[in-house]
């Protein structure tokens, strides 16, 4: 099956536009810096809100009890027979597809998020953006000089990144 990386962006946790490239000319339409940066806060404030519209789900297996014995067990950590029982962290939008290009959003635990644009044909991209994230965390946060929360400006990753596209879009 022929698959297409067309384009990489890379989000810190306030909204900023960190990273961005192009693999695949003949892809997507080209656009400029500042679209760049839009897409960037855009996204990021829609995956917030998205987040937020986790669904809550009713704890299963709760014995009943009264009002002031359930306000007890919440603040003291639980009382006896009753399980209390945290969420899924909720994740936002993870993927975005449409009939020309599909993006898919991966989001670390410290909040930076990983948009990897692709064809539509692509079945599973989930491996590719986890090989792009192992890449930016031995070649950017292991870098000595590089800031947190900055854009990133490394070689190593970029060939290393660039390397590894094109062993994909070579398949």
């Amino acid at each position: 099956m022929f698959v297409t990386v067309f384009a990489l962006i890379i989000i810190n946790k306030a909204g900023g536009l960190i990273y961005n490239r192009t693999f695949h000319e003949g892809g997507l339409n080209k656009i400029s810096t500042n679209d760049y940066l839009v897409l960037a806060g855009t996204f990021h404030g829609v995956h917030a809100i998205t987040a937020r519209l986790n669904p809550l789900h009713p704890p299963t297996n709760r014995t009943s009890t009264t009002s002031s014995t359930a306000a007890a067990a919440a603040g003291a950590g639980g009382a006896p027979g009753t399980h209390l029982t945290r969420p899924d962290p909720p994740s936002g939008l993870e993927v975005l597809e449409t009939e020309n290009f599909r993006m898919q959003c991966v989001t670390t635990l410290t909040g930076i998020k990983f948009l990897l644009f692709t064809d539509t044909t692509q079945a599973n991209v989930d491996l590719a953006i986890r090989r792009v994230y192992d890449m930016y965390s031995d070649y950017v946060m292991k870098n000595p000089f590089y800031q947190l929360e900055m854009p990133v400006r490394c070689d190593m990753f970029d060939r290393k990144l660039a390397s590894y596209i094109r062993e994909i879009n070579n398949r």
